[in-house]
């Protein structure tokens, strides 16, 4: 079919990538309705990101950029190193390891506080990182139904979860089931533990024993977010961390590592920042 005679390439260039480019920017920020506004933080990036007609050359190049480059969009699915190459083997290695990552909602962040964020892992003790062991090497059908159950504990209406992070510290402890010495998760109450761990070994198809778990209370208080206390060392001023404070934490993606050079693969993401099994 030809093309018609009063037909602009440049023009139709321009529309086809405004519409594709907000399409994407749209799917970033899908918790946010509409266009966007200046109500909070998300909202305002959007509607400073989203390329509208009337944008001139500078405005487009911006726009893009913000995007792309400062918000980072650009960099998903790039080689990201996990962990420490120093990293000693642990009893469960072998094993494909599961990690869920938690983080706080920017617009919960305090004016001049940290984002929170926190991540924990477990091994898929069922099958093997690799064929010709003993177990069977894991499937994409096995990552597939993983990430679907990872999406019905830790997914509600679209979204993550949240639980509320705090000073007790409690640790659950069962190697042959995937949970090694040694992890532990930051909560404010113990039942929000025990929910948690029993979401978790829910995803994992293994059984969840309250026995195997440990609450460790300290003494001191959790401190507020923002500290305005400074610590000198060697003649430079630096902030101090508050301790274990209180903050609620969403749910944002979980992906699957297999140790060595390979690439982890993303099973779920709320984010959109990666290419994941299931959206």
């Amino acid at each position: 079919m030809s093309l018609p005679e009063n037909f602009n390439g440049w023009e139709h260039l321009q529309k086809t990538y405004m519409l594709e480019y907000n399409r994407r920017v749209d799917k970033f920020f899908s918790d946010v309705q509409g266009n966007g506004d200046l109500s909070n933080v998300r909202s305002s990036l959007k509607l400073a990101c989203r390329l509208v007609d009337g944008d001139n050359e500078a405005t487009w190049s911006l726009r893009t950029s913000l995007f792309f480059d400062v918000i980072g969009y650009s960099r998903k699915n790039l080689s990201i190193f996990y962990g420490s190459n120093i990293d000693t083997a642990l009893p469960v290695a072998g094993h494909p390891q599961l990690f869920l990552y938690f983080s706080q909602d920017s617009q919960a962040v305090p004016l001049n506080g940290k984002r929170l964020d926190h991540e924990k892992s477990c091994r898929l003790t069922r099958y093997a990182c690799k064929s010709g062991q003993s177990l069977p090497a894991v499937t994409k059908a096995n990552l597939l139904d993983i990430a679907h159950e990872i999406k019905a504990q830790f997914v509600s209406g679209g979204k993550g979860i949240i639980y509320t992070a705090g000073k007790l510290s409690v640790s659950y402890t069962d190697p042959a089931n995937g949970f090694p010495k040694g992890t532990r998760w930051l909560v404010n109450s113990k039942s929000e533990a025990i929910e948690l761990y029993g979401k978790l070994c829910n995803v994992i198809d293994r059984p969840f024993d309250i026995n195997k778990m440990n609450v460790n209370t300290p003494e001191k208080d959790s401190t507020t977010q923002v500290i305005n206390t400074t610590d000198t060392i060697l003649g430079k001023q630096y902030k101090q961390y508050a301790y274990r404070p209180v903050a609620n934490l969403r749910f944002r993606y979980a992906y699957v590592s297999f140790g060595g050079s390979a690439s982890p693969i993303f099973l779920i993401d709320t984010t959109f920042r990666n290419t994941a099994l299931i959206a």
